[in-house]
């Protein structure tokens, strides 16, 4: 049975499911939320997804992101997914969202209420290959150069959740 993906209008209120394939066919707006693990040493853990996937395959992104099924509160989703995709936990916390719409040459429309969540984790994560091409810890400063000159090795929502994630780093810094 396929998954189901919640359905949202642009204040994050549900208003229905669909399939997750259709949703991504008909680019009808849901949920999602998007996961950065930052180390003790303040880099970044980004994941490249599996070439396999159906959209985005190969390009790099934050270090987990998904869609909550639907009844599933958005924590719990979060710490299912970094258990699905990565082998790991870690406590997250949610810092802001963002509203997108992406259209992918495929026949695919992402357009999502994406939801940013951020933690701390160290360890080495082990790799659900059917999600994840492999991952690295990476510094901003890196990241911003890479990001700055290979734009398109990135996923369309990885640049906009990164900078809600910059501005709650700043704050922290400032206060």
């Amino acid at each position: 049975m396929e998954p189901k993906v919640i359905l949202v209008d642009e204040q994050d209120n549900e208003v229905g499911t669909m399939g997750k394939q259709l949703a991504h066919v008909e680019g009808v707006l849901h949920r999602a939320f998007s996961v950065f693990l930052f180390n003790k040493k303040g880099e970044l853990l980004l994941q490249q997804r599996a070439l396999s996937k159906y959209h985005s395959g190969g390009l790099w992104t934050n270090t987990c992101c998904s869609h909550p099924m639907p009844n599933e509160d958005l924590n719990v989703a979060v710490k299912r997914r970094l258990v699905e995709e990565l082998g790991i936990t870690a406590d997250t916390t949610a810092i802001g969202s963002v509203l997108y719409k992406a259209e992918f040459g495929n026949g695919l429309i992402e357009h999502e209420y994406d939801h940013v969540f951020i933690g701390e984790y160290d360890g080495h994560p082990t790799i659900n290959k059917e999600e994840v091409e492999t991952v690295k810890y990476i510094s901003l400063e890196d990241l911003d150069d890479w990001l700055a000159n290979k734009p398109n090795d990135f996923t369309a929502w990885f640049p906009l959740c990164l900078d809600i994630v910059k501005q709650e780093i700043q704050s922290k810094i400032t206060l």
